[in-house]
């Protein structure tokens, strides 16, 4: 089958109604204060992060003690060599998480859960995440984006009792969207789920890709498009389904470059009878739902993250003490000292990203839709860079696996492993293009609001002139606020200048007058390009990195000051030079973003591409011969039964 005919029955839909789609799942309104949003308007408001948000006493004690009780786990069941030879985590590791209540850490105490803060469960994937990123994403997948939250935020109380205990103890659940030709495009869904006549099911028919936790699983969220029909609005709906429902074949049990023990699969619907009961929310409902989800969901993959740079910083540490060239330790060389430095100020980062992050979900006093978004962002593109220099640290016994170097005497260092596992965090829950999408869309959404029908070209002159003389009023009060600020008085943040300390405030200003910079550049692109802005991926991009630059530096300050408030006074100290040293970098990072705005080869890009794609530089690819096996592109999936053995495997409690 030619790829082209592959997905002969998925919705074809136009540009423009895949952006409806889209549009319409997003959260419309802002109903409570956010920190990154605001910063991208150019107001940056500290008060909102600072003092820094802190758990309660009894929340506390508790995490802690179930981390200890963890950790004793890891250390003493969990073998993440193990799991990397055999690619497959052991049924009894499995089953010795779900006693110590792990895949329940985020479910509520009524419903058999330890009812964990955010902050915590963040800390128990990073100590996981430190053994087995493999098992650290079974967990995640179970419970940031599996069954129990989607069910937290918008089950009904019948479904909470049918399905929360069981997630909590014995369920392993997963996430299904994605379709082999569907991505990040939910407008062409294409599997179905047909209402009955009597309106008491639902029948589902499709075929799901890279189903992370679909091969072990036993309650799926499924999302699937019901047909508008009389009595049905229909639309993209999210269903809870029971994994050995009748026609529901698991076809494939993918591998990948990293993560060698995830089950992740290829999932198949041929007539799977689905209760009523069992939908989520109302039909339609589904993508909203989905993207609530993410919102803190995403804060599990940067906490992963965190446990990459922690031990990249351990590991750097110890084999740069260890090592000599020319006469000096090689921590003692510019070039080897510069990403030790910059693998330890990221890490302490990146760290106190996501406990800020995750400090206000747990609060629920802001709408953190975008910290977490720029937290997934920076966490997977900064700790994929710190894995890389951890590799490049260690040279050839970087690139040499873990099992090589143990065989041949050496410490069992597997970089390499970090590296091929960092990888796909640029990938999983929202790639790095699409998150700079999805942020830039947010953080551009008053813009867009308040020049309405100017840039929209089917508008015509009367609602253009309504739409300008309305823009005109709000730029005209906002504009000035952007001129001059706190960040311009040598005075301001002088809490975070203390006696004995790098001085940070002075960072905290940098952030002040470049937030009012970046609201600025804004303002210019949208004047430049208008209804054409959308599709400045590149200026768009280098705007959301600027931002998260910018939230990476306030939280790092904030963190510091935190700790120098809490612990004793040296580490209060040894927290400002991490935080002062990756500020230093930071800034450097996001001056560079500055300049290219408007100096870049995006255009030449653009039209390269396009010739590239006309076969104009064909010539270019001869003198090598493709390695690649047979068979389409994008592998059939025309609904009807399976025609492979089922791969599910329940592993039960």
């Amino acid at each position: 089958m030619s790829g082209s005919a592959h997905q002969a029955d998925a919705p074809k839909v136009t540009e423009r109604e895949s952006r409806r789609v889209a549009e319409e799942a997003r959260e419309q309104d802002w109903r409570k204060p956010s920190f990154a949003k605001e910063l991208f308007l150019g107001r940056f408001r500290l008060d909102l992060i600072h003092p820094h948000p802190l758990p309660d006493v009894e929340a506390e004690r508790e995490g802690a003690e179930f981390l200890a009780r963890l950790r004793a786990f890891c250390e003493k069941r969990l073998d993440g060599a193990v799991i990397e030879r055999d690619a497959k985590i052991p049924d009894e590791v499995v089953r010795g998480l779900q006693e110590l209540g792990v895949f329940g850490m985020k479910i509520d105490r009524e419903y058999g859960g330890l009812g964990l803060t955010q902050v915590h469960y963040n800390r128990a994937l990073t100590l996981i995440g430190s053994v087995s990123p493999a098992v650290a994403a079974l967990v995640s997948a179970h419970q940031s984006i599996g069954v129990p939250q989607p069910l937290k935020l918008f089950g009904t109380p019948e479904q909470k009792r049918a399905f929360l205990p069981r997630c909590a103890t014995t369920a392993i659940t997963a996430f299904l969207l994605t379709e082999p030709d569907v991505g990040s495009d939910p407008a062409r869904l294409a599997t179905t789920a047909e209402p009955s006549d009597d309106g008491s099911e639902y029948v589902l028919d499709g075929v799901k890709l890279w189903t992370t936790n679909g091969v072990v699983a036993d309650l799926l969220v499924v999302m699937a498009r019901v047909p508008r029909s009389e009595g049905h609005r229909g639309g993209i709906t999210a269903f809870v389904v029971e994994a050995d429902s009748p026609g529901l074949t698991v076809e494939n049990r993918n591998a990948f470059m990293g993560l060698r023990g995830i089950e992740n699969g290829v999932t198949r619907f041929d007539g799977v009878r689905v209760p009523a009961g069992n939908r989520i929310g109302r039909e339609g409902d589904g993508l909203r739902i989905a993207l609530t989800t993410l919102n803190t969901g995403r804060l599990s993959l940067p906490a992963m993250c965190v446990a990459a740079g922690k031990w990249s910083l351990k590991i750097a540490r110890e084999w740069s003490a260890e090592r000599e060239q020319w006469g000096r330790s090689i921590a003692a060389h510019e070039a080897v000292a510069a990403k030790i430095s910059f693998i330890a100020a990221t890490t302490f980062a990146l760290e106190a990203v996501v406990e800020l992050a995750g400090q206000m979900a747990d609060e629920d006093r802001n709408d953190i839709r975008i910290e977490a978004a720029l937290a997934k962002l920076y966490g997977s593109e900064m700790g994929w860079l710190m894995a890389d220099e951890l590799v490049q640290i260690r040279g050839g016994r970087g690139y040499e696996t873990a099992a090589s170097l143990a065989a041949r005497g050496e410490r069992a260092v597997p970089a390499e492993q970090v590296l091929r596992d960092m990888r796909i965090n640029r990938i999983f829950e929202g790639s790095t293009e699409i998150m700079h999408l999805l942020i830039a869309r947010e953080a551009v959404d008053a813009h867009l609001k308040v020049a309405g029908d100017l840039i929209e070209p089917e508008a015509d002159l009367r609602r253009k002139g309504r739409a300008a003389a309305k823009a005109g009023a709000f730029y005209a009060a906002w504009l000035p606020k952007l001129v001059t600020g706190p960040g311009q008085v040598p005075t301001s943040y002088r809490e975070f200048h203390r006696a004995g300390h790098p001085d940070l405030s002075a960072h905290l200003r940098y952030v002040e007058r470049s937030a009012r910079k970046l609201a600025r550049s804004t303002f210019y692109g949208m004047s430049r390009w208008q209804g054409r802005m959308e599709t400045k991926q590149g200026f768009l991009a280098r705007i959301v990195d600027i931002g998260a630059e910018l939230f990476a530096m306030s939280a790092a300050c904030v963190r510091a000051e935190l700790l120098r408030t809490r612990d004793d006074p040296d580490t209060g100290r040894a927290a400002y030079e991490l935080a002062d040293v990756f500020c230093r970098q930071a800034r450097v990072r996001a001056e560079e973003l500055f300049g290219r705005l408007w100096e870049n080869t995006d255009d030449a890009d653009r039209r390269l591409a396009k010739r590239v794609m006309t076969g104009r530089y064909s010539w270019l690819e001869e003198g090598v011969l493709d390695p690649s096996g047979e068979g389409a592109w994008i592998a059939d999936a025309a609904p009807g039964p399976a025609k492979h053995p089922n791969m599910h495997r329940p592993i039960g409690g």
